[in-house]
């Protein structure tokens, strides 16, 4: 059931980064990192979907997390990108080839390398408040730097750096989220006494606008490489520091953690410098590729069925703008 879980939050969590992407990318440059980024993206619809997919989302994670341990479940999360490439392929109709394929197999099947071989295990629940002090202060730091990093730069690597500090965040959520769902589970009236659930809302909240500049800044492959990436790594780590579970670090067991590591990073490097990042925002590539998510979801919808004329021009509707968003017919 876990797994199960896990899997559908992954699919969830695809589609919200497209929805939320959509309703951010044409923003102006000068939101990033302001409070208008969120308040203009509230006015759209279709960010408001990907807003309510990322809540059953998170959800469906909390039952996951619940019942499962974060090591079990944060690395399924990296079947995002599967689902993300399988997207954009199928409904967007970006061409998606045999580099942005092998380049997703490399960096989900590199990071469940990683889990098989660290094997990942204990559990204790009970982390103390200096260790939580600790944890939080580590990942509040990381976060600050990846953000500095994504202030310079050409666009990936903006969207990558705004990602991964979204991702740290996302990682120290649902570690607060893991302990908050052990207190519901006891008493739930209980959980308004503890500090994890508000730290939750708070820790919540940034990192979906952390999301939301990432978005924001450059294509979509970027971004989500580095939440879908560096999010279970940091859950791991977490996971060792907060819940004393272990990883096995032995001959032969670490130099294939290693090389996993280096397959993983690979495949997400590969992917994030493809034609299909630089066709999502329209910075590089041929004129037919250099067309915005937004722009694309027109196309799809305003496309003729087969067999039929061309009708004479007319103002396309955008489901942005309140027509349905529905896939290729």
């Amino acid at each position: 059931m876990v797994y199960v879980l896990a899997l559908t939050s992954a699919l969830a969590n695809a589609l919200t980064s497209i929805f939320q992407r959509m309703g951010v990318e044409d923003a102006p440059e000068g939101d990033t990192l302001k409070l208008r980024l969120l308040t203009n993206a509230l006015r759209r619809g279709i960010w408001l979907l990907g807003f309510a997919l990322m809540i059953a989302s998170f959800l469906i994670q909390a039952v996951a997390l619940h019942f499962g341990r974060m090591a079990e479940v944060q690395p399924i999360l990296t079947t995002e990108l599967l689902w993300l490439v399988l997207i954009l392929g199928t409904w967007f109709r970006f061409k998606v080839g045999w580099r942005e394929w092998v380049a997703s197999l490399l960096a989900s099947l590199g990071l469940a390398g990683f889990l098989f071989f660290a094997n990942p295990t204990g559990d204790t629940g009970t982390p103390s408040g200096q260790t939580w002090f600790l944890t939080g202060m580590a990942c509040a730091a990381a976060t600050a730097v990846a953000v500095l990093l994504a202030l310079r730069g050409p666009r990936w690597w903006r969207a990558a750096m705004f990602g991964a500090a979204g991702a740290i965040g996302f990682a120290f959520t649902a570690a607060l989220t893991k302990s908050v769902t052990d207190y519901i589970a006891k008493d739930w009236v209980s959980m308004f006494a503890h500090w994890q659930l508000y730290a939750l809302v708070f820790c919540g909240v940034a990192s979906v606008f952390l999301a939301q500049n990432a978005y924001h800044a450059g294509p979509i492959a970027a971004s989500q490489a580095a939440l879908v990436l560096v999010d279970p790594l940091v859950s791991i780590l977490i996971g060792v520091a907060l819940f004393e579970e272990h990883l096995r670090t032995g001959f032969p067991w670490g130099p294939l953690e290693a090389l996993s590591l280096l397959i993983m990073f690979t495949g997400a490097f590969v992917l994030a410098t493809s034609p299909l990042v630089s066709g999502v925002k329209g910075e590089e590539g041929p004129a037919s590729e250099n067309l915005s998510i937004r722009a694309r979801s027109r196309r799809v919808v305003d496309l003729p069925a087969p067999g039929k004329n061309l009708a004479p021009e007319s103002p396309a509707r955008s489901p942005l703008d309140g027509a349905p968003l529905s896939p290729p017919g």
